[in-house]
């Protein structure tokens, strides 16, 4: 069966500037645009990387949720408890408490300031470089100092072998 045949059955085929042409193309460009928008919808669905990230991505903002839920809750039942403590302390003891506290702080200001006025000078000064060059190296010094640490079990456990 040629086309001039399949056309002649029923209607006949439209001629490009005929009557019905622009509804023919307006259907075809309207089945095009279906179309596109099936293939994209379907490729979508076959992206299971695409939407395996888009689910982690939920799950892992919902567990973010819930443990930010969690900790508020965690907080407000700790802040709650720490009163129920105060609460029933008796007040004498509670300041017998804040007495004690602010004795302790007194005399470690105080025992600070005596082992600065009797420190020599020069000693001062190598402590407080020796402090700068600490913060200044933070990493550097606790590798060195873990390093040491583990030098130390691991000897102290061979020692224990023997």
């Amino acid at each position: 069966m040629n086309d001039d045949a399949r056309t002649s059955i029923g209607t006949p085929a439209p001629t490009p500037d005929g009557p019905g042409s622009a509804d023919l193309r307006d259907q075809v460009e309207r089945t095009r645009d279906e179309l596109g928008r099936t293939v994209e919808a379907l490729a979508a669905k076959a992206d299971i990387k695409a939407r395996a990230k888009e689910k982690t991505a939920a799950v892992k903002g919902q567990a973010a949720e819930k443990a930010a839920l969690v900790s508020e809750q965690i907080r407000e039942t700790a802040g709650q408890a720490a009163q129920a403590v105060k609460d029933k302390t008796p007040d004498p003891l509670l300041e017998k408490t804040a007495q004690a506290a602010a004795h302790v702080r007194e005399s470690a200001a105080k025992a600070g300031q005596y082992a600065t006025d009797k420190t020599p000078d020069p000693l001062l000064e190598r402590a407080g470089q020796a402090a700068t060059a600490a913060r200044a190296n933070r990493t550097p010094l606790l590798v060195v100092g873990a390093a040491v640490a583990v030098f130390l079990l691991v000897r102290r456990s061979r020692g224990r072998r023997r």
